[in-house]
């Protein structure tokens, strides 16, 4: 629940507010300490998500965590591996923050002109950055960008799209942003208190937001590190000049149930749609187009004309992390600029060349009509959707065949909404097929139970786990379909043969 308080009040209702959660913390902290979360504890716990990532080579990065603060060491190939290894930690119950010192060392050697060109293709390449006024500079693998963009989204976009590109060592992000209008300080907060009330991946009962001449502050208590960087992200409405998350606390039991307020109390469908309409405004990949908006007892539609492939995952992307949302219908219509097929294969071509996650591989690119077939050899399914997500990003490009084969068939990947730019439920090949479970019943019955422990974004304490010959049944409720998934994510994890999930959503 949301209340605006006047500036000379804030202090006293503060003070309020904090009695409120000192009585409930009482309550709710012996339950959540039931279980040891000591910094050993939790530095197997950052490991094991280390191990279970396709994309964070084995043994690369060490990790110590002193009083909840985990720092990482160690080398990886590019710079978006670095990044997502911060974003993987954040998501362990217990971490309060991440320091990165993992240097960037990149397979093979580019020259500063080789990783510009390619920085500049990249953006040009783009459907959502080609018109974009950007000028990268290149010293020694570190590359500095300069110009102007509309919005903090648009920033971090180019930003990730120069990180992705094979032989950038570390990015300075010099873009600035032209804001068109003014907006005072209690319009910002007003939205900014509406963008954590409607975002799943943050529980905002206990954020405290102040807006002073277009500077935000974020105080309060989050469950984990990855909600207060989601809560950070939010907080970047149009007008903002800075954002303060600093006075964000972490604590594990911030995620209880009973500290949410009214977030997850039914909402009509005219809500839902707003919400999910406020919230493609901010979807960079988005926000140019037209896309109408549906709701049926929390069922979304889309419908509208995009001109690029990767526009319409984004968009469903962003509606299911609405609140009250929980299903979407992708009806949108991809209807790029005329572009020939050789055009298409060549620039889809040289997008897989430049990734520094699949450039390795030998993948052989066939257009028709602008639906595009990829073949060839990865090692691992993260390899295989990471190739078709930077084949959806290249203009022209209507729809994506994924024939690559993946050596290891067991492997596992796994959607992670904190950590992942695609969702891979998304893609025909999507849906995981274990074969066998290399654990006993029991063994797996405690693995998954410890992986719904050490996630801060599920309350294991309303989850029953039942195992039969590798089969996980689960029962109980959650919050929201974001809690549904993440729960599936963790018996998947664990070692499930096939995950039965009988958990009911209540809002």
């Amino acid at each position: 629940m949301r209340i605006s308080i006047p500036r000379s009040d804030q202090g006293t209702a503060k003070w309020r507010v904090g009695i409120g959660i000192l009585s409930i913390f009482l309550f709710i902290v012996p339950q959540v300490h039931a279980k040891a979360m000591g910094d050993m504890d939790i530095n197997d716990a950052i490991e094991d998500e280390f191990l279970l990532d396709s994309s964070i080579p084995e043994n690369s990065i060490q990790i110590n965590t002193s009083n909840g603060v985990a720092t990482l060491e160690g080398t990886v190939e590019n710079l978006l591996a670095k990044e997502r290894a911060t974003r993987i930690a954040e998501t362990v119950r217990g971490v309060r923050s991440v320091v990165n010192s993992i240097d960037v060392a990149p397979a093979e050697p580019r020259t500063d002109t080789e990783v510009k060109t390619d920085v500049i293709q990249a953006l040009v390449r783009d459907p959502a950055t080609e018109s974009w006024e950007i000028e990268p500079e290149v010293d020694n693998g570190a590359v500095t960008l300069t110009g102007q963009v509309d919005s903090w989204q648009e920033k971090q976009l180019a930003g990730t799209i120069a990180k992705g590109v094979r032989g950038v060592q570390s990015l300075k992000n010099d873009l600035t942003i032209d804001y068109t209008g003014t907006r005072t300080d209690r319009e910002m907060q007003a939205e900014i208190q509406e963008r954590l009330r409607w975002n799943v991946l943050v529980d905002d009962a206990l954020i405290d937001v102040s807006v002073n001449d277009g500077a935000v502050t974020l105080d309060g208590i989050v469950g984990s590190a990855a909600e207060k960087r989601r809560a950070h992200m939010d907080a970047w409405v149009r007008g903002v000049d800075s954002v303060d998350a600093s006075g964000l606390e972490i604590q594990a039991w911030a995620k209880n149930e009973d500290l949410r307020g009214d977030k997850y109390a039914e909402k009509s469908d005219t809500e839902i749609e707003r919400a999910v309409e406020d919230a493609l405004l901010y979807d960079p990949r988005v926000v140019s187009f037209n896309v109408s908006v549906e709701a049926d007892h929390g069922a979304i539609t889309l419908r509208g004309d995009v001109d690029n492939l990767k526009a319409k995952s984004s968009a469903e992307q962003t509606a299911r992390n609405t609140v009250g949302v929980v299903q979407v219908d992708n009806r949108l219509t991809v209807t790029p600029l005329t572009v020939s097929d050789e055009a298409i294969e060549t620039d889809v071509a040289q997008a897989l060349i430049a990734d520094p996650f699949v450039d390795r591989y030998k993948i052989d690119v066939n257009s028709t009509n602008g639906i595009v077939s990829l073949y060839g050899d990865v090692d691992n399914a993260y390899e295989k959707g990471q190739a078709e997500d930077v084949a959806s990003r290249v203009n022209g490009v209507l729809f994506v065949e994924n024939h690559l084969e993946v050596s290891d068939n067991d492997e596992l990947y796994s959607y992670d909404p904190y950590v992942d730019d695609w969702l891979i439920d998304d893609y025909a090949w999507g849906d995981f097929d274990r074969t066998y479970s290399w654990q006993s019943d029991k063994q797996l019955k405690d693995e998954v139970e410890d992986q719904l422990f050490w996630s801060p974004f599920v309350n294991s304490d309303t989850i029953d786990v039942n195992v039969d010959d590798g089969e996980v049944h689960l029962t109980g409720t959650v919050d929201s379909y974001d809690e549904y998934r993440t729960a599936t994510k963790n018996a998947f994890d664990a070692g499930a043969v096939i995950v039965d999930n009988d958990l009911a959503i209540q809002g």
